[in-house]
């Protein structure tokens, strides 16, 4: 649910941009009619009430003597007031001593000359000149206003050739109330209008979403290794294009695969059978070089001088490419994913004194570790993780060697420093790739290449990690991390895994 809801999120940006879009659309829409209605409603209702106010002034006020009394002014008043708009009015004239009189027909609080805006008494007592397109002198005036919140009409005119003048005032609160409910319903066509965009967007997300969700999917699962994927293509449209890309582009890399992992088992096959044909004619000149190698060694050997150093090259040469066998066939397990553990109680001290000692190289390293840390591994991979990070770092390092030991509560840490130049920098990042050599120019050495990719290998297989480095102080410092308690099912798939990474 969350994953539909978060701000980033295609589906809630779906939903926002067609609410805003509606949004927008139904408030424009609602503004406009209520605009329209507004003044339709108020102009029908001023109309009215001017015409009527202009014909009770024509009719009533002007039948008025010249200089009227405040009685008369009153019940004319009285009698316009009492027609069909119901209006307040006031009369304004002057008597015979020119003062002025004034009459008023009551209610609304009373309606009096100091309700009347300035502006519209002047316009009103303002004689205009009378010519071709103005046939009279006085014209009615009207304007809107608000008193405590509610809508007034305020007109005013003069009777022409000599009368009173008449101020109205009518109230607009129905036309208010009209204008409130329509605007109260505008508001709620809005909202539900808001509402029905969300809904049509969620549907229109769902239908657009869902075969991106599917693709989405089917890209993990493609990830994951399953190859044989496909999404289900329906429609003509690009979703329906994308899915068929899809499918065409899992083809493919399900083909590719395929032919790869073919020429990698061919590849394995190859090695494994090579390195399988090798040790029978390997086991009988190994047993040769062990004659001549005792022959060398006897005093008074029957060996010629002049060909003692071919012998001497013979012997090392085979052993070494004895070892080189060994490791082709070691890491042709790997690669195949059937090396397993055996998995044994061990001390790690005991493990480690052991394999110094068997290669008889006690003067050479110093050992830091304490008795008692045990470690449940292999103890024979262990000991070749040991003798390839040892034996390399008397070969390529500087005496002593040290070897410590640190214990952690779910891991034991193996560190093996030598005191020789370092490593190079360039060099670091492929100290464990096969066959790789720090110096081009030198592509022969003692060892077979292969040591410290097995020697990582060897970890994974166990869950754990080989890592190198440079001691600030100098030197090369390699470190072992491995799991207090292996289990052979992590070690089984650990080792089929993790078989690309050396």
């Amino acid at each position: 649910m969350w994953s539909r809801l978060r701000l980033t999120s295609l589906r809630l940006r779906l939903v926002v941009v067609f609410g805003l879009v509606a949004l927008t659309a139904a408030v424009s829409a609602s503004g406009i009619a209520y605009w329209l209605n507004r003044e339709a409603v108020l102009t029908r209702a001023q109309d009215a009430v001017l015409r009527d106010f202009e014909s009770e002034m024509e009719n009533r006020a002007g039948a008025l003597p010249e200089h009227p009394t405040r009685d008369e002014l009153q019940r004319v008043a009285g009698q316009m007031a009492t027609g069909g708009q119901h209006f307040t009015v006031l009369l304004v004239a002057e008597d015979a001593s020119g003062l002025p009189v004034y009459g008023g027909s009551g209610g609304l609080n009373g309606f009096t000359l100091a309700d009347v805006p300035e502006s519209l008494r002047t316009a009103v007592n303002e004689e205009q000149p009378v010519d071709s397109g103005n046939a009279s002198p006085y014209h009615l005036y009207w304007q809107r206003i608000v008193d405590d919140g509610t809508p007034y009409l305020v007109a005013g005119t003069r009777v022409i050739g000599g009368g009173p003048t008449g101020y109205m005032l009518k109230s607009l609160e129905p036309e208010a109330k009209d204008l409130n409910s329509l605007a109260w319903s505008l508001g709620i066509a809005t909202a539900l209008a808001l509402i029905g965009s969300a809904l049509l967007a969620q549907a229109a997300a769902t239908t657009v979403l869902k075969p991106v969700h599917r693709l989405g999917v089917a890209a993990r699962r493609l990830g994951e290794g399953r190859l044989d994927t496909r999404l289900r293509v329906s429609g003509t449209d690009e979703l329906a294009d994308l899915s068929r890309t899809f499918n065409s582009a899992a083809e493919a890399l399900e083909k590719r695969v395929d032919d790869m992992a073919a020429r990698e088992s061919a590849s394995r096959r190859f090695v494994a059978d090579m390195s399988h044909e090798l040790r029978t004619p390997l086991t009988a000149i190994t047993a040769v070089t062990e004659v001549l190698e005792e022959e060398l060694e006897s005093e008074g050997g029957g060996i010629d001088p002049m060909i003692e150093p071919a012998v001497r090259l013979v012997v090392s040469e085979t052993r070494r490419l004895n070892d080189l066998v060994e490791n082709l066939m070691e890491v042709t397990r790997f690669d195949a994913g059937t090396a397993r553990l055996v998995l044994d109680d061990v001390d790690v001290a005991d493990q480690i004194t052991a394999c110094i000692d068997a290669r008889a190289w006690l003067d050479a390293v110093e050992l830091d570790a304490e008795r008692g840390i045990h470690a449940r591994i292999d103890p024979r991979r262990l000991d070749v993780i040991l003798a390839n990070l040892i034996g390399n770092a008397l070969k390529h390092g500087g005496s002593p060697v040290r070897v410590s030991v640190r214990d952690a509560d779910d891991s034991v840490t193996i560190q093996v420093r030598d005191h020789g130049p370092g490593i190079p920098e360039d060099v670091l990042p492929h100290v464990f790739d096969r066959f790789y050599k720090a110096s081009a120019s030198r592509p022969r050495s003692e060892g077979s290449g292969l040591g410290l990719s097995i020697a990582l290998e060897n970890a994974h297989i166990h869950g754990g990690e080989i890592t190198a480095a440079n001691s600030p102080d100098g030197g090369a410092v390699f470190t072992l991390r491995l799991p207090r308690d292996t289990s052979e099912d992590t070690g089984s798939e650990k080792g089929t895994a993790r078989k690309g990474d050396a």
